[in-house]
């Protein structure tokens, strides 16, 4: 399977060092989760991915581009971020419609891509509802249809489901897993819940406390029990924890 993604010795630093040098490629169709004590620089290494941020030091590429905060780029980077951040005066469609204008798509044809992607995501029927009119996880599947209306080379999702209660969450990851065997994207997905990572991503990336590196690279391809694992990311999480409090370097 080709390598679409390359992360090679990056780390950010702001008044003290966030992420040391962190280096790992993702296959083209990989569904790949980070995992991570809070403040580990999960959603700083997202947004650095993805050109929103720049790195310290080290380097990203997508299919052999170098991707560089600030600077155009041929590849196209979806992001669903931890808000779902519709524009409430706009209806569904015409949010997932938006992004794509400057593709210089035609209008019509926008239009039709919103609705195509809204019906993917279980949405078809509510392409003209406004943001305000609809639940939390219909507004998040609309901020998904949004990422993926693109045709990413890759989609970045930060915690999309954080806000979500239990429910709606355990039905978003079915729905995410079921988008990502649909469309075969590769995906980069940050969470804090660890039962949730093992659930839908076919590799985890556990990163230590900060300076983080990576700590466990592990392929969940069934292979270890999926409490087992479950448990073994837990004791890692705790490790990392209680260096952290206690200044262990």
């Amino acid at each position: 399977m080709a390598v679409k993604l390359v992360v090679e010795d990056v780390g950010k630093d702001y008044l003290i060092p966030i992420i040391d040098r962190v280096s790992f490629s993702v296959d083209a169709g990989e569904f790949l989760c980070l995992l991570g004590p809070n403040g580990c620089g999960k959603t700083t290494l997202l947004r650095i991915i993805g050109g929103l941020e720049p790195a310290t030091r080290g380097a990203v590429g997508i299919d052999g581009e170098l991707i560089v905060a600030g600077r155009p780029h041929q590849r196209r980077i979806g992001v669903v971020f931890q808000e779902d951040r519709l524009l409430p005066w706009m209806t569904l469609e015409d949010n997932v419609a938006l992004v794509l204008k400057p593709l210089g798509m035609p209008a019509t044809e926008r239009l039709a891509t919103a609705r195509r992607y809204l019906g993917l995501v279980g949405l078809a029927g509510f392409e003209t509802y406004y943001p305000g009119r609809v639940s939390g996880g219909m507004r998040q599947r609309a901020a998904i249809a949004r990422a993926l209306a693109i045709e990413p080379d890759v989609l970045l999702m930060d915690e999309p489901f954080g806000a979500l209660d239990a429910q709606n969450r355990r039905i978003m990851q079915r729905e995410v897993r079921r988008i990502w065997r649909e469309t075969g994207r590769t995906i980069l997905f940050v969470t804090h819940a660890i039962e949730e990572a093992v659930e839908i991503g076919t590799t985890l990336v556990m990163l230590s406390a900060r300076p983080s590196r990576i700590r466990e690279l592990i392929r969940n391809d069934g292979r270890v029990e999926r409490l087992k694992l479950i448990d073994d990311l837990n004791t890692m999480i705790m490790e990392e924890v209680e260096r952290q409090q206690g200044g262990a370097p």
